[in-house]
């Protein structure tokens, strides 16, 4: 583990900039209102924190599951790359890659929000590129930032549909993905080198 003084806030904003926008959970807030519908007594809490399980986990033990199967982290930062890029590009043209799962029945309050909504595979996926480009303490806090707005946005799904409207969400939805996209190419540079294939 690196020493607690590379903790750097610039990275951690980047980062969370990044995670946000794949989790995508202020677009995700149609699915969420229509998900409590069905199920009114379901505890944004306990959703927020599976999610938080799921991705840490990944972000800790990703890496050894990789090795095992005899993929190195730089190809699989390559390969997240590249997933960051289409999701970015999904935001802005509104077309579904990753998101099929969505329709997924739910089975308590856990599935499908916890996973694979919140932390689906292009989350997972990005969280270990993220560790071959950027320190473990700034991906932490990253995670726990992007927590805490999960949990609020969860507990304010009525309001911030009603506040921000149908064109107000997809704004928010093209903005991010220009941004997705700009990581993802920064994460390629960064993981690119002649040795890698």
């Amino acid at each position: 583990m690196p020493p607690l003084s590379t903790i750097r806030i610039d990275e951690i904003i980047t980062i969370s900039f990044t995670l946000f926008a794949i989790i995508d959970v202020i677009g995700s807030v149609p699915v969420v209102i229509s998900f409590k519908q069905q199920h009114p007594n379901f505890n944004p809490l306990t959703v927020t924190a599976f999610a938080g399980l799921l991705m840490l986990v990944f972000l800790f033990v990703g890496e050894n599951l990789l090795n095992i199967i005899g993929v190195d982290i730089k190809s699989f930062a390559l390969a997240g790359a590249l997933v960051v890029f289409i999701l970015g590009l999904e935001l802005i043209s509104g077309h579904s890659f990753f998101k099929s799962e969505k329709d997924v029945g739910a089975a308590g309050s856990l599935v499908p929000l916890g996973f694979p909504i919140l932390a689906g595979s292009g989350t997972l996926t990005t969280l270990l590129s993220l560790k071959a480009t950027f320190n473990i303490y700034n991906i932490i806090a990253a995670v726990f930032i992007n927590l805490i707005v999960v949990y609020i946005v969860l507990r304010s799904v009525d309001w911030i549909e009603q506040k921000l409207g149908k064109a107000g969400i997809l704004v928010l939805k093209k903005f991010f993905g220009v941004i997705l996209i700009a990581i993802a190419i920064k994460m390629f540079k960064s993981n690119f080198h002649p040795g890698v294939f």
